[in-house]
Protein backbone atom coordinates (compact mmCIF):
# COMPACT_ATOMS: atom_id res chain seq x y z
CA UNK A 1 0.00 0.00 0.00
CA UNK A 2 2.91 2.35 0.72
CA UNK A 3 4.08 1.74 -2.84
CA UNK A 4 0.83 3.00 -4.30
CA UNK A 5 1.08 6.20 -2.28
CA UNK A 6 4.59 6.74 -3.64
CA UNK A 7 3.38 6.16 -7.18
CA UNK A 8 0.59 8.68 -6.63
CA UNK A 9 3.10 11.20 -5.27
CA UNK A 10 5.40 10.62 -8.25
CA UNK A 11 2.60 11.29 -10.70
CA UNK A 12 1.68 14.44 -8.81
CA UNK A 13 5.31 15.62 -8.79
CA UNK A 14 5.64 14.88 -12.52
CA UNK A 15 2.45 16.78 -13.22
CA UNK A 16 3.67 19.73 -11.15
CA UNK A 17 6.97 19.72 -13.06
CA UNK A 18 5.12 19.61 -16.38
CA UNK A 19 2.95 22.54 -15.35
CA UNK A 20 6.05 24.49 -14.34
CA UNK A 21 7.65 23.69 -17.70
CA UNK A 22 4.48 24.86 -19.47
CA UNK A 23 4.53 28.11 -17.49
CA UNK A 24 8.18 28.68 -18.32
CA UNK A 25 7.50 28.05 -22.00
CA UNK A 26 4.52 30.40 -21.89
CA UNK A 27 6.65 33.10 -20.25
CA UNK A 28 9.31 32.69 -22.94
CA UNK A 29 6.74 32.89 -25.71
CA UNK A 30 5.15 35.98 -24.16
CA UNK A 31 8.55 37.62 -23.61
CA UNK A 32 9.50 36.87 -27.21
CA UNK A 33 6.20 38.26 -28.47
CA UNK A 34 6.56 41.51 -26.54
CA UNK A 35 10.35 41.94 -26.95
CA UNK A 36 11.81 44.44 -29.42
CA UNK A 37 12.68 42.91 -32.81
CA UNK A 38 16.46 43.32 -32.34
CA UNK A 39 16.31 41.32 -29.08
CA UNK A 40 14.39 38.50 -30.76
CA UNK A 41 16.86 38.53 -33.67
CA UNK A 42 19.84 38.37 -31.27
CA UNK A 43 18.27 35.41 -29.44
CA UNK A 44 17.72 33.57 -32.73
CA UNK A 45 21.32 34.25 -33.80
CA UNK A 46 22.67 32.94 -30.47
CA UNK A 47 20.55 29.79 -30.74
CA UNK A 48 21.67 29.11 -34.31
CA UNK A 49 25.35 29.76 -33.48
CA UNK A 50 25.10 27.37 -30.54
CA UNK A 51 23.50 24.67 -32.73
CA UNK A 52 26.37 25.01 -35.20
CA UNK A 53 28.95 24.55 -32.43
CA UNK A 54 30.26 28.09 -32.22
CA UNK A 55 31.71 29.83 -29.20
CA UNK A 56 29.79 33.02 -28.33
CA UNK A 57 31.76 36.07 -29.46
CA UNK A 58 31.21 37.69 -26.05
CA UNK A 59 33.21 34.83 -24.48
CA UNK A 60 36.23 34.88 -26.85
CA UNK A 61 39.69 35.49 -25.45
CA UNK A 62 42.61 37.06 -27.28
CA UNK A 63 45.36 34.72 -28.54
CA UNK A 64 43.12 31.67 -28.28
CA UNK A 65 41.85 29.50 -31.13
CA UNK A 66 38.10 29.63 -31.60
CA UNK A 67 35.25 28.55 -33.84
CA UNK A 68 32.62 31.23 -34.36
CA UNK A 69 29.31 30.91 -36.20
CA UNK A 70 27.03 33.72 -37.24
CA UNK A 71 25.76 35.98 -39.97
CA UNK A 72 27.88 38.37 -41.99
CA UNK A 73 26.58 41.90 -41.48
CA UNK A 74 29.00 43.72 -43.78
CA UNK A 75 31.74 42.80 -46.23
CA UNK A 76 34.18 45.47 -47.44
CA UNK A 77 37.50 45.73 -49.28
CA UNK A 78 40.08 47.62 -47.20
CA UNK A 79 43.69 47.61 -48.32
CA UNK A 80 46.21 47.07 -45.51
CA UNK A 81 49.77 48.26 -46.16
CA UNK A 82 49.15 48.16 -49.91
CA UNK A 83 47.78 44.62 -49.80
CA UNK A 84 44.12 43.94 -50.55
CA UNK A 85 42.12 42.76 -47.55
CA UNK A 86 38.55 41.49 -47.52
CA UNK A 87 37.00 42.47 -44.17
CA UNK A 88 33.71 41.06 -42.89
CA UNK A 89 31.74 41.76 -39.72
CA UNK A 90 30.45 38.51 -38.22
CA UNK A 91 27.54 38.74 -35.75
CA UNK A 92 26.32 35.87 -33.55
CA UNK A 93 23.79 37.58 -31.27
CA UNK A 94 26.26 38.04 -28.42
CA UNK A 95 28.58 40.41 -30.27
CA UNK A 96 30.56 41.04 -33.44
CA UNK A 97 34.03 40.13 -34.63
CA UNK A 98 36.02 41.28 -37.65
CA UNK A 99 37.09 38.53 -40.02
CA UNK A 100 39.94 39.52 -42.38
CA UNK A 101 41.25 37.65 -45.40
CA UNK A 102 44.58 39.27 -46.39
CA UNK A 103 45.44 39.25 -50.09
CA UNK A 104 41.82 38.63 -51.15
CA UNK A 105 39.55 40.99 -53.05
CA UNK A 106 36.56 38.67 -53.25
CA UNK A 107 35.50 35.24 -51.95
CA UNK A 108 32.55 33.58 -53.63
CA UNK A 109 29.60 33.29 -51.23
CA UNK A 110 31.06 35.66 -48.64
CA UNK A 111 28.43 38.38 -48.73
CA UNK A 112 26.22 40.24 -46.25
CA UNK A 113 23.40 38.13 -44.83
CA UNK A 114 25.26 34.84 -45.34
CA UNK A 115 25.62 32.44 -42.40
CA UNK A 116 29.21 31.27 -41.96
CA UNK A 117 31.42 29.33 -39.55
CA UNK A 118 35.04 30.46 -39.12
CA UNK A 119 38.00 29.01 -37.23
CA UNK A 120 41.16 30.81 -36.28
CA UNK A 121 43.11 32.55 -33.57
CA UNK A 122 41.41 35.57 -32.04
CA UNK A 123 43.50 38.72 -31.77
CA UNK A 124 42.81 42.36 -31.08
CA UNK A 125 43.46 44.77 -33.92
CA UNK A 126 42.73 48.47 -33.39
CA UNK A 127 40.63 47.63 -30.33
CA UNK A 128 38.44 45.15 -32.20
CA UNK A 129 38.36 41.37 -31.83
CA UNK A 130 39.63 40.01 -35.15
CA UNK A 131 40.43 36.71 -36.82
CA UNK A 132 42.92 36.91 -39.71
CA UNK A 133 42.86 34.42 -42.60
CA UNK A 134 40.46 31.97 -40.93
CA UNK A 135 39.35 28.59 -42.14
CA UNK A 136 35.75 29.13 -43.12
CA UNK A 137 32.68 27.17 -44.07
CA UNK A 138 29.60 28.62 -45.71
CA UNK A 139 26.64 27.16 -43.84
CA UNK A 140 24.07 25.58 -46.19
CA UNK A 141 20.82 27.39 -46.68
CA UNK A 142 22.12 30.52 -48.36
CA UNK A 143 21.53 34.04 -47.17
CA UNK A 144 19.37 34.47 -44.10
Amino acid sequence: MGTLKNVGKQITEDQAEAKQTDRTGLRRALARFTAPQHVVHADEEREQAHKLGGTPIAELQARQPAMVCGTLRAVTLRPRAGVPALVAELYDGSGSIAVVWLGRRHIGGVEPGRRIRVQGVVCEASGTATIFNPRYELVPGGPC
